[in-house]
This record gives structure tokens, C-alpha cells and sequence, in this order.
């Protein structure tokens, strides 16, 4: 009896480990099954999960700006500003998490992206691009209208966007987008854009009235090659790259302005009612990349319609030029990774008053430790406020960041 337990003990013991063994293969089989089907990588994107058929991607990536600035470190607005207290600044001016990739098939593609010292949720759209000539977009974005304003703030040539971005950007709306790029022969090579849009801004899920915001923009680069929206020519185009553009958008809100927190009022206009404001907006834009020297300009007139008070109206113009160029391919002694830039910016907030002006002049220095993914940028900026009631203002102010992407 007892040699018969003993027995029994063994073959309990032997057949539990004889059980621990196969359950133990069967997860490193599946372990094995895991890797055949997934590839995990770091690209351009930051971390990336594809799987082996290219149907599925997920893409992650982080990104952060170190900000300081003297005496202040955003734009004077108004003539009070030039008098201010200096306030010298040191800040983490964005913290963002990019997620985006593709499912079920390569050309349905989706993207979000959350600013983490804000809590604000930025970007959040569903691409159909399955064919280049037709693509569809539905969510929230930054709009195509101003090539300054939709090239990602971890892609500029500077440290922060010009003077005339304030007024004139219409920012992240939502809404539905048609656009495609249209590749002729020679010269016949055009991008267009086509959108409906709530008008309200970023955040906002609801018109105001039943007038949305409409946009387009059309796209001619008449030397066959599309042109990517990004400052700084890190890829040094071999061949000249140029683009001309043309958008106008529409408009009918409360808002005068848009922004990142969504919509506002520009200076000398009240938060209006619903559908108070008619806005209609042009921009004429040129921009062109070769062997690192890159050119981009903006010229814009807005239309304020105060639909409630007797059709009052003001026009607004401004425009930007900016150029930078990497100097080593002229002087040996020049390092490789420095790239030295250029902007002058200038803004009438009523064009009807002509003495009423501001100017931006901005001198910056790019560092690319690893192209935009890893840089650091220096920059002098001297503004001018000219009001014909009042006496000239004018002011310095000198900025660096570091700017990278986990």
C-alpha cells in the first residue's frame, strides 16, 4: 500500500511536469507566432508596430519644447505691451503625444494628437487616400489655408510662427475634407483642397447657426514636384522645388480669430453673437527649396463683416518673407549642421488707416543635432508698433529652444 502512494506520487509528478513542459512549449510557440506576424521598429514616427502583411500600423511618438525667452516671449499685441515689465521666461512650451498608422488596409489611415500641458485633444481625423487624384478626411485638423500655419511647430524654421499668424490663421476645425493631387504632364502638376467645416474652432462640436465655414485651396507646382510643408531644406532638393498657391476661406460666427484654444476676438472686435461676424479671407503664397536655400511668403487680406451693427466692415492685410540657407555648401568653414534664417513680418489691422502698422524682423540660427526630430534654435526679433494717434514703439527680444521628438 504503501510503495503503491509512492508510485502514484511519481506518476503524478511526472505528469505534471510532463504538463508544465508542453504548456511551456505551447507559449513559446505562440510567443514565436507573435513575432512572425508583428514588426516592431523605431522610424520617423517614433515607435512603430506593423504587421508582416502591411495592413496594420501603430505609430507613437512624444515631442517637446524647452522654451526661454527675454523680455517676453510672445508678440506685443498692443501699444501697452512695449511698456510692459520684462518678464524672462523659462517653459515647456508643448508636450505632445502623436499617435497615427493605418487598419485594414494601407490607404484608410488615421491620426491624433494630445497637448499634455494643456490637456487639450489637438488632431484627431480618418484619411481615405487609396487614390492620389481623390482622398477624403473627416475629424479635426489644422486647416490647409496658410503653409506657415500647417507646418507642425516641430518643423519650423523658427522658433515660433510670424507676427501675422495671430490674425489671419483659421487653426483646427472640424469638419470634411475632399483633396488629391492632379499629376499632368510638364507644368500640369496641381494640388487642391476642399472643405466644409463647423467654423467654431478647436473643441467645438457645434455651429453656431446653420452658416458653416467653407475652404479651398489650390496648389500649382508647375515644375512637376510637390513641394512637402516643412521650414528648412534637410533633404537638400538636387532640383528646384517650387510651389504657388491660392485659399480663400468663408466664414460666419461669433469669432473674429481662431486659435489652439478656438475661437476669439482680435483686438478692437467684442465676442460676438451668433452668426455676428461675416470673415471672408484670401492668401496668396509662394514658397521653393534648392541644394538648402528655402523660400516661403504669405499675403493675406481679411474681410471683418459685422453683420449686426449696419454691415460695418474692416479689411486687414499682412503678409510674411522668410528664407534660410545652409552656409556650408558655400564656405568650407561653416559647420555642416547650422543653417542661418530670415523673416521680416508686417500687419495693418485696418487698411483703411494706413499709418497703422506692425513689423517683425527676426534673425534665428537651427542647430539639427538629427534633423527636426532634435534641434536647438536661437533668435533675435525686433518689433515696431506705428498707431498715428500715438508715438512709435519699438522693441528687442532674443529666444532659444530646444525642440525634440522620443
Amino acid at each position: 500500500m504503501y510503495k503503491e502512494k509512492i508510485v502514484n506520487l511519481k506518476f503524478k509528478n511526472v505528469l505534471l511536469a510532463l504538463l508544465l513542459a508542453i504548456s511551456y512549449k505551447g507559449l513559446s510557440q505562440q510567443e514565436k507566432d507573435t513575432t512572425k506576424l508583428m514588426n516592431v521598429r523605431y522610424g520617423s514616427k517614433g515607435i512603430e508596430l506593423e504587421t508582416r502583411d502591411k495592413k496594420f500600423l501603430f505609430q507613437l511618438q512624444s515631442r517637446f519644447q524647452f522654451r526661454f525667452s527675454t523680455p517676453y516671449d510672445t508678440d506685443p499685441l498692443t501699444y501697452d505691451d512695449y511698456s510692459q515689465d520684462a518678464k524672462t521666461t523659462f517653459k515647456i512650451n508643448r508636450a505632445r503625444l502623436k499617435i497615427g498608422g493605418h487598419a485594414f488596409e494601407p490607404w484608410l489611415k488615421y491620426y491624433w494628437e494630445y497637448e499634455l500641458s494643456q490637456s487639450n485633444l489637438l488632431d484627431f481625423r480618418i484619411m481615405i487616400e487609396k487614390w492620389d487624384w481623390l482622398s477624403f478626411k473627416v475629424g479635426q485638423w489644422k486647416t490647409e489655408f496658410t503653409r506657415e500655419r500647417f507646418i507642425s511647430s516641430g518643423e519650423q524654421q523658427m522658433v515660433e510662427r510670424s507676427l501675422i499668424n495671430r490674425p489671419f490663421t483659421v487653426d483646427r476645425q472640424l469638419g470634411v475634407e475632399v483633396y488629391g493631387h492632379l499629376k499632368g504632364a510638364g507644368i500640369a502638376d496641381f494640388n487642391y483642397w476642399a472643405a466644409a467645416l463647423t467654423g467654431t474652432g478647436r473643441g467645438s462640436t457645434s455651429n453656431d447657426d446653420n452658416h458653416l465655414m467653407y475652404f479651398g485651396r489650390a496648389q500649382w507646382n508647375f515644375l512637376g514636384r510637390f513641394l512637402d510643408f516643412e521650414g528648412c531644406d534637410l533633404e537638400f532638393h538636387e532640383k528646384l522645388t517650387p510651389i504657388i498657391a491660392f485659399s480663400a476661406i468663408t466664414n460666419r460666427s461669433p469669432y473674429t480669430r481662431f486659435s489652439q484654444a478656438g475661437g476669439g476676438s482680435l483686438d478692437g472686435f467684442e465676442n460676438g453673437l451668433p452668426g455676428q461676424y461675416r470673415v471672408n479671407q484670401w492668401n496668396f503664397e509662394t514658397a521653393f527649396m534648392y541644394r538648402g536655400f528655402s523660400w516661403q511668403s504669405e499675403l493675406h487680406t481679411k474681410e471683418i463683416i459685422d453683420k449686426i451693427n449696419n454691415d460695418d466692415t474692416t479689411i486687414m492685410k499682412g503678409y510674411y518673407v522668410q528664407a534660410g540657407y545652409f552656409f556650408h555648401n558655400v564656405f568650407e568653414w561653416w559647420p555642416k549642421h547650422l543653417e542661418m534664417a530670415g523673416r521680416h513680418a508686417a500687419y495693418r489691422p485696418d487698411n483703411s488707416i494706413r499709418e497703422n502698422r506692425q513689423d517683425e524682423s527676426t534673425l534665428a540660427f537651427n542647430w539639427f543635432f538629427k534633423g527636426h526630430k532634435n534641434k536647438l534654435t536661437s533668435e533675435v526679433s525686433y518689433f515696431t508698433f506705428q498707431d498715428k494717434t500715438l508715438s512709435l514703439q519699438q522693441g528687442w527680444r532674443f529666444r532659444i529652444q530646444w525642440d525634440i521628438s522620443l
